[in-house]
């Protein structure tokens, strides 16, 4: 790898020590790197430029890897900013657990090495398509690398709605939402509300209610080629309390009764740059605890 793309997060490298670090790593072996700062500037070959968010143009075209600085909530970010760029992504963990940001502080310079010697590979990661259709008119789409969520918001009231799988209907429920995550987001809010862990590379699709209100609702597991869709019931008590739609914990959109939200794999993955053999279960180990 020659060039690279690196992306701050101000909030975790507040003054740019690391920052500034692997930047001088990249440029004492002769590569070049350009760095985007998310204070509102990015710097490329020493011009200063102002942005809004990760915006695709911003990306140089010879750009090999694109260097993520902050957690996983980083590491998503800018994976759906930038995933039709098909440039692979690594992460500097500088959050909590870090499962899709998993290199850790004192490791950068060796990373660094491996990756302009080459010596990684790359792993892919599914990712989702939702769209929101109401009174029969596609009002919104986006695409999700951890999960799509139902839920509701500002109200204690559960929700009442209907799962379709490939036009079947699967189930209806009453709950405080309903989750729809990859096996990347299978730690994530899938894995706090009593649903599986799945190995990243899987080519799966998890359906985890929330807070179900029976005794025998589970997380169910589906080929990631099936398409799900969600339909919102109306309110038992005739209210019509706020219910959200979230890609990856952000871009809320509010429901209404009838609406109906599908969801299929989308065409576009994530490329995460793995550096070494370390299998999943090696991992969760380390940042579980798991015995």
């Amino acid at each position: 790898m020659d060039n690279f793309f690196l992306i701050t997060n101000r909030d975790k490298d507040a003054d740019y020590v690391i920052t500034e670090k692997i930047m001088s790593i990249i440029e004492r072996a002769g590569r070049k790197c350009f760095v985007r700062r998310n204070e509102g500037n990015i710097i490329a070959d020493g011009v200063l430029k102002k942005y809004s968010y990760t915006n695709p143009n911003d990306v140089p075209e010879n750009t090999d890897c694109i260097i993520v600085l902050g957690g996983d909530g980083t590491m998503i970010l800018a994976a759906r900013d930038l995933v039709q760029l098909d440039i692979p992504f690594i992460g500097i963990n500088l959050g909590n657990l870090g499962y899709l940001a998993e290199v850790e502080v004192q490791n950068v310079e060796e990373t660094i090495t491996q990756l302009i010697e080459d010596r990684y590979h790359i792993e892919k990661r599914i990712m989702l398509s939702g769209d929101l259709y109401r009174n029969g008119e596609k009002v919104c789409h986006n695409i999700a690398l951890n999960d799509i969520v139902v839920g509701r918001s500002g109200t204690l009231r559960v929700i009442d709605f209907d799962i379709y799988v490939d036009d079947i209907l699967l189930n209806h429920y009453t709950a405080d939402g309903i989750i729809i995550a990859t096996p990347t987001g299978s730690t994530a809010y899938n894995l706090s509300a009593g649903g599986p862990i799945v190995t990243p590379p899987a080519d799966i699709v998890l359906l985890t209610p929330v807070c179900a209100h029976t005794l025998n609702t589970r997380s169910i597991v589906l080929p990631a080629g099936s398409e799900i869709e969600i339909e919102i019931c109306p309110d038992r008590h005739g209210m019509d309390d706020e219910k959200i739609l979230s890609f990856d914990g952000s871009e809320n959109v509010s429901l209404k009764p009838g609406d109906r939200i599908k969801i299929t794999k989308s065409a576009l993955d994530t490329k995460i740059i793995k550096l070494s053999n370390r299998s999943f279960v090696e991992i969760l180990q380390k940042k579980m605890s798991v015995k």
